[in-house]
């Protein structure tokens, strides 16, 4: 296992994630507790000592289940991390009540990692909104060494982690962000890492497979790949990726079945970066992929100005691309939460004004009709 220095500690390069834990009968709130202790014990033998879970996951039952499945080792032998739910904002009132029960729940004393968990634009206000007291108490915890290290993970935009960043940043230690190949330029990843930098920050990666799209590729852009690295499994591209990364610290992998744990550690058995050829070909795998299914929005903004409604019509256009590419999920509909109704895909009269001055000719009217539908089916 390769392992990655941060601060004193030594983290292995892989980290469990728990979010997509072997379950029984396609049931994601039952959980296969023999199944997920087989992999933990693989994990735990094979050098990997983080583990990642959060409140929400596996319907509540995941902080539960690997709680359980690491009890049976010393708790110097591994290291814990969990998240506040902030994701939901009912919560944000309940910090207290929900970080004690996340205690019990794991049946430790401590977390070795813990986490504002998906700060955006939903939620972004309401983190920072003193009222609530989340960060005081959380540093509190810190105080008494019941959060040993204190981070975030982000799904937002650019400009919400850099508004989190600006508030709490040199009290956060480490920054979970969805990176991958894939998102490097559609999710512009690139540029939150370069802002961790600037905050000097470690990067944790979740989503490193993209929820298992980059797992396998189609024939051709999996042909380019292999002419490269004959020996190398298409999924192993991504994790080769993420160690061509500078800052990239920690990668997490919800690994769902035995073999999943076995491929992903023995690739994190050695360190094989991309050299310069295999970026860009990767890359230009990338772009091939996106250019498939998103439309080819440049933001330049021409639309903005012709629209009655007044629609940021590129920032909609993004969201739904990303709605598209991923085939539904929550990012869109989280990031819409924080846009007035009146802002919103369904506001648009399809007037097409906006398409008459678009350089890239998208029917801008008709993707807005689309998102409208997919986002209420």
């Amino acid at each position: 296992m390769v392992y990655r220095e941060f601060q004193d500690l030594q983290l292995s390069a892989l980290g469990m994630g728990a979010m997509r834990l072997p379950v029984i009968d396609g049931n994601d709130a039952q959980i296969d507790k023999e199944a997920t202790a087989e992999m933990v014990a693989y994990a735990m033998k094979h050098g990997i000592n983080y583990y990642d879970t959060a409140w929400g996951y596996h319907a509540g039952n995941s902080e539960t289940v690997m709680g359980e499945a690491l009890s049976r080792y010393p708790r110097e032998s591994f290291y814990l991390a969990t998240k506040f739910p902030g994701y939901d904002l009912s919560n944000m009132d309940k910090v207290e009540s929900i970080f004690e029960a996340q205690l019990e729940k794991c049946g430790v004393d401590y977390f070795d990692f813990y986490l504002f968990h998906n700060v955006c634009e939903m939620n972004i206000d309401a983190y920072l909104d003193e009222k609530y007291g989340i960060f005081d108490y959380l540093m509190e915890q810190k105080k008494k060494g019941r959060i040993r290290h204190l981070g975030f993970s982000a799904h937002g935009s650019y400009d919400i982690m850099k508004r989190f960043l600006d508030a709490y940043g040199k009290h956060m230690e480490f920054c979970q962000i969805q990176l991958n190949y894939l998102d490097w330029s559609f999710q512009n990843a690139r540029a939150k890492v370069d802002l961790l930098k600037e905050h000097h920050i470690p990067v944790w990666v979740m989503e490193p497979l993209r929820g298992g799209k980059l797992a396998s590729l189609e024939d051709e852009n999996a042909a380019v790949l292999k002419g490269l690295r004959p020996e190398e499994g298409i999924p192993a591209w991504a994790f080769r990726f993420l160690q061509s990364i500078p800052g990239v610290t920690m990668v997490l992998s919800g690994m769902s079945n035995f073999q999943q744990m076995q491929e992903n550690i023995a690739v994190f058995e050695e360190d094989k970066p991309l050299d310069e050829k295999e970026m860009a070909a990767l890359l230009e795998v990338a772009d091939r992929m996106v250019k498939k299914i998103a439309l080819p929005c440049t933001a330049c903004h021409y639309c903005v100005s012709h629209c009655p409604k007044g629609l940021d019509i590129p920032a909609l256009l993004e969201l739904y691309n990303e709605h598209c590419f991923t085939g539904g999920g929550f990012i869109a509909p989280m990031a819409l939460m924080a846009v007035p109704e009146d802002k919103r895909p369904d506001a648009c009269i399809g007037c097409r004004s906006c398409e008459a001055v678009c350089p890239q000719q998208i029917k801008i009217s008709e993707a807005m009709a689309d998102f409208s539908a997919r986002l209420q089916g």
